[in-house]
């Protein structure tokens, strides 16, 4: 298995990286053999991924670093990089090659100190890989001081480090940041080709699996979970019910309740699997004994995970928000779809009798004014406005159309 097969419907852009990954071969043999360097290669030092949600910029970052460290014999013979079954490639993928390093925020923000032991470490040589590569997941969460970090570190790169930047768009990347990169963009996966994935390499039946890829819009990561997860698609279910429970202010109020309470209940078990067992961790490594007191001087560093465990619980409880949001989005743009009288297929099919009744009920004006009030809610959210008091606003604002 090759290391682009786990990109769905990137074709474009799959030969674009192939193509960056044989010329950065061609760079590490030429300098290994003392040859002139080659004078036009499409490889460079630093990479910006764009492309909306879903669409597998992070993956398509992985594939890439896979590709760079290949070490396959068959590249000899004339093989392509990127084999998927070499050393190189494995550790790449799974994320345990000593010179790719993986970021992937757990909190709101990419802080500058965590940022600037990155640059530090992108300085060093590769330790024992072709190309140190650095892929940053979430580039757009830099803070305004990480950013500037990296910036440096983008405009002055070590000879054999890569940068991959992964962002939604390039409005959420520094301007000079995304001056230095190569932009590649990624489009949403059709959703065909999302289905076919989920049938061949998860096992999903075709029915299943055609209805999560149509429901999540060609979000790959969103169609496995909801093809495979009786609690997503019961949580799904609630959401879509939104619409038609907003017909009085106690409606409303209940309903944002209920969405804030879910998405609350998410974080919780997520933290419960994960924090009990990393402050047990850090305990035995600092010394300490079940049932007793800490050591000296451990008490910052015990603070300093807890306050990282509580980032954590507020990201996963954002992001549960944000997928509702994302989920009442389509239900509009489907309510929409009815009221234009356009031929575009309907997400969500499965709640077909809602969206018809909702559309029935209100002209597209009203329509594209709720879309309106949900974008709003997310941006309030991105403020810091309380979770509930963003929700209540926008399912207020649903109710009035």
């Amino acid at each position: 298995m090759a290391v682009w097969d786990d990109l769905v419907g990137q074709a474009p852009l799959q030969e674009q990286l192939s193509a960056a990954a044989r010329d950065a071969d061609a760079l590490i043999t030429a300098e290994r053999s003392g040859e002139p360097r080659p004078e036009a290669s499409k490889m460079t030092h630093a990479w910006l991924f764009t492309g909306p949600p879903g669409s597998g910029g992070p993956t398509a970052a992985r594939a890439f670093a896979a590709a760079l460290q290949c070490v396959s014999p068959d590249r000899a013979l004339g093989g392509e990089p990127g084999c998927g079954f070499c050393d190189g490639c494995h550790t790449a993928l799974i994320g345990t090659h000593a010179d790719v390093t993986v970021i992937t925020t757990e909190g709101l923000t990419i802080g500058v100190k965590q940022t600037r032991e990155l640059v530090r470490g992108a300085q060093m040589s590769p330790s024992g890989g072709r190309w140190q590569v650095i892929i940053v997941e979430d580039a757009d969460r830099f803070t305004e001081q990480a950013a500037n970090a990296v910036l440096k570190a983008v405009e002055e790169p070590a000879p054999r480090t890569v940068w991959l930047l992964c962002a939604p768009s390039l409005e959420d990347v520094l301007p000079t940041i995304k001056s230095r990169c190569r932009h590649l963009t990624l489009r949403t996966p059709p959703v065909e080709a999302v289905a076919d994935v989920l049938i061949r390499r998860d096992g999903i039946e075709p029915e299943a699996a055609y209805a999560a890829a149509r429901a999540t819009q060609g979000h790959i990561g969103r169609a496995r979970r909801l093809a495979t997860d009786a609690a997503a698609r019961a949580r799904r279910a609630a959401v879509l019910k939104v619409p038609l429970r907003v017909e009085d202010v106690g409606g409303c109020l209940k309903a944002a309740q209920e969405l804030v309470d879910t998405a609350a209940e998410d974080a919780k078990q997520q933290a419960d699997e994960v924090d009990v067992k990393e402050t047990e961790d850090l305990k035995a490594a600092m010394g300490g004994v079940a049932g007793g007191r800490m050591p000296r001087g451990t008490a910052g560093v015990m603070k300093e995970l807890e306050d990282k465990q509580k980032r954590r619980k507020t990201r996963t409880q954002r992001d549960s928000l944000d997928l509702a949001l994302t989920e009442l989005t389509g239900f509009y743009r489907d309510v929409l779809t009815l009221q234009m009288g356009t031929r575009v297929a309907i997400a969500n099919e499965d709640v077909r009798d809602a969206v018809d009744r909702i559309a029935r009920a209100s002209g597209p004006e009203r329509t594209l004014r709720r879309i309106e009030s949900i974008l709003a809610c997310r941006e309030a959210l991105d403020r810091n406005v309380a979770p509930l008091l963003a929700m209540e606003s926008m399912t207020l604002a649903l109710r009035a159309g």
